[in-house]
């Protein structure tokens, strides 16, 4: 098995390899072939020796082929999140749904009203 990686603080090459190397452990535990997991995906076999090698070479569709082909569609969607949901949103307090926070208003200017021209006038 592999060992846990923080893809927070490696490169993308070091990613392509953990990911390549997580679904090659996922063949070898359900003892499935090459020629059989390529046959299912629809791909070469070779693009499966080129993913158990680190993935060089490998496309997105043939990533994508071998998950389905290993019933790991389901991951898919952790890879990136619906841009329509706003965790912000589902947050409660209590009960209560979270408002942004507003600053209260400060009142800068003194009351004042509306002079009339009789008001004017009678300054003059």
């Amino acid at each position: 098995m592999t060992q846990k990686l923080e893809f927070s603080l490696v490169n993308s090459e070091d990613i392509e390899n953990a990911l390549c190397d997580r679904l090659e452990d996922v063949r070898l535990s359900r003892n499935i072939s090459q020629n059989d997991l390529a046959e299912e995906a629809g791909i070469s076999r070779s693009t499966i020796t080129r993913l158990a090698t680190h993935g060089k070479g490998i496309s997105l569709d043939s990533f994508i082929r071998v998950m389905q082909a290993l019933q790991l569609t389901s991951h898919l969607e952790a890879l990136l999140p619906d841009p329509t949901v706003r965790p912000v949103e589902r947050v409660k307090f209590k009960g209560v749904e979270r408002q942004r926070a507003r600053a209260k208003k400060k009142n800068n200017h003194p009351d004042w009203t509306w002079e009339t021209m009789e008001t004017t006038e009678k300054a003059e």
